[in-house]
């Protein structure tokens, strides 16, 4: 029960009544029908590894763990996509693609399953080049708050029929339906990939390059900033030896002739910027590159045992994605805490972790002060307050600074396909 009370930034169980295991869609919909009637309410869990309590039931009821519904339905390499149920995990669901010379392009740090990703419209460090969760799925079928199950979208790369259900539901976090299938696009595994990392002196040459490269139609597959902060916990945690300092890691996916062109252009736009270039097509080198990224959450908790991580996430249009990165910074400096910023740089969204000791409660308040600075930031320069992690409960506060009257056409929509208000209370729209 306490496991399907908490996330991995959020480790005071708040747990549900029961938990319940079903194995099909009619076994959701069953659980809902009775919900329903009964006005309890229902919080859809994957596997836990949300960071903004997405899937905490903060009002109690019935937590649904789909962990049960964890098969892969459908493989159509020739249609470049999979069917797949939501219980599915990334890692699980890339190794059967292998086979078929495929894979699915989300790559976020944890081993997330489809149904979460959906539900917080998740991205990663591929989302520059090949979009964020909403640009892969294509179809859904949902169990409403009443039981009915329904279909959105198709098998179709592209349609002009009827509302676009399927983008309305990706992104809303369990309170408009739980998923029980999903439909996805997948790519063929590229022939050759390079990964390359290069240091900079400065956040603003890392942003000011990163910018270059893009605005030179350069088809960079991954582009991470870690700053110099995060790159001396890597090499910590990691066992690596890179030079502490601003960096860019960088990946491209092609044919070995047009990638190596790339990599030249790639070094002769940013040439004036960086201090030093380097690339690795060897595959464990490139994978304990990607690796030491992924894992940056993990070696700050881990050299931070008594403490925990308070993370942020924002996006801001590209342009002024430099002068946000260096406000996160200097409100990470000044606060006396430690912490560091890192991001997919590529598509504008950036993250900040700060360490906190629960029990000290000017560290907490010092922490949220820092993530409100970066966040009402973002928000003044048409940004938005979480580009990848999910409203849940921590960003409540921050929906009607972004989106104004809107807030009320969703509460209408909301109140239309949830009327007792069921699914998942308490998180994506304010009070």
């Amino acid at each position: 029960m306490k496991q399907h009370g908490k996330d991995e930034l959020h480790p005071t169980p708040r747990p549900p009544d029961v938990v319940v295991f079903p194995s099909s869609t009619e076994e959701i919909s069953e659980i809902l029908k009775f919900a329903n009637a009964h006005k309890i309410p229902v919080t859809p869990f994957g596997v836990g590894s949300s960071l903004e309590g997405n899937a905490i039931p903060i009002k109690g009821g019935i937590s649904i763990d789909l962990q049960m519904m964890n098969s892969i339905v459908d493989i159509r390499p020739q249609d470049f996509l999979v069917k797949v149920q939501p219980g599915v995990t990334k890692d699980q669901l890339n190794n059967d693609l292998k086979k078929h010379g495929m894979f699915f392009s989300v790559d976020t740090g944890a081993d997330a399953t489809i149904g979460g990703m959906v539900a917080t419209n998740a991205s990663g460090t591929t989302s520059v080049r090949y979009g964020v969760m909403e640009d892969q799925v294509r179809g859904l079928e949902v169990v409403l708050a009443d039981g009915s199950i329904i279909k959105t979208g198709g098998m179709y790369s592209k349609s002009s029929s009827g509302y676009n259900l399927t983008k309305l539901f990706v992104g809303s976090e369990g309170t408009l339906g739980v998923f029980s299938e999903i439909t996805l696009r997948i790519h063929g595994i590229p022939e050759y990939v390079v990964a390359a990392r290069a240091e900079f002196s400065s956040i603003n040459k890392a942003v000011n390059s990163a910018n270059s490269i893009l605005s030179a139609g350069v088809p960079v597959a991954r582009m991470e900033l870690v700053d110099d902060r995060a790159i001396k916990q890597v090499n910590k945690y990691c066992k690596t030896s890179y030079e502490e300092t601003a960096t860019l890691f960088l990946e491209f996916h092609g044919n070995e002739a047009g990638l190596n062109q790339d990599i030249e252009f790639t070094k002769e736009i940013i040439r004036t910027e960086y201090v030093v270039f380097n690339f690795e097509t060897d595959v464990k080198k490139r994978n304990m590159l990607w690796e030491s990224r992924h894992n940056l959450a993990y070696a700050f908790l881990h050299d931070f045992p008594t403490k925990k991580m308070i993370i942020t996430d924002v996006c801001l249009p590209l342009s002024e994605l430099a002068d946000a990165i260096i406000v996160a910074k200097k409100a990470i400096d000044t606060s006396g805490l430690d912490g560091a910023v890192l991001g997919h740089i590529g598509d504008g969204n950036f993250h900040t972790l700060v360490m906190v000791d629960p029990e000290d409660e000017s560290e907490v308040k010092i922490a949220d002060r820092v993530n409100k600075i970066i966040v009402e930031y973002a928000l003044g320069r048409e940004g938005t307050c979480t580009g990848e992690h999910g409203v849940g409960i921590e960003k409540r506060k921050y929906q009607w600074a972004e989106h104004g009257e809107s807030i009320g056409v969703m509460k209408s929509v909301k109140k239309v396909m949830d009327p007792h208000g069921i699914l998942n209370p308490g998180k994506l729209l304010p009070e």
